[in-house]
């Protein structure tokens, strides 16, 4: 049953998002100018859904038998609200790449459970980014 190829990809998924929580957070109360109020909304909206999303990682990786880990991956702090939005931006599109991965390797090993969670929560990002995009203009 364990599988710890999975575990891990599991917990380097939830490390981005323990990261992505306390990003969007301290994006949420550090944000200032006249747009702000526009935007602070969404960055605690977002930081809501990461957490959402760590918690479900932590349940299938103490499921699969391993320990899900604690400690957040690299955060963005600081800049103007545009630097903000494109650091977000940035963390999103990083996190929709590894989920693609993680979810091919879920494929090959044959987890289904895991896999179609991993979709899920690439789903939501799939939002988030495209959010930051319509707000920054972002050409696809």
């Amino acid at each position: 049953m364990k599988n710890q190829k999975i575990i891990d990809a599991l917990n380097k998924d939830r490390a981005d998002e323990l990261g992505a929580i306390i990003q969007y957070m301290g994006h949420h109360y550090t944000a200032d100018g006249m747009e702000s109020p526009a935007v602070v909304g969404i960055f605690k909206a977002t930081a809501i859904d990461e957490m959402k999303h760590a918690e479900m990682l932590a349940e299938r990786i103490s499921y699969l038998g391993g320990e899900p880990v604690s400690k957040p991956s690299d955060i963005k702090k600081g800049g103007d609200l545009k630097k903000m939005m494109q650091d977000d931006l940035a963390s999103e599109n990083g996190a929709i790449k590894l989920y693609k991965e993680h979810i091919k390797l879920c494929a090959d090993e044959g987890d289904i459970t895991t896999r179609r969670m991993l979709e899920g929560i690439l789903e939501d990002e799939e939002k988030h980014a495209d959010t930051w995009e319509t707000i920054l203009g972002v050409k696809k």
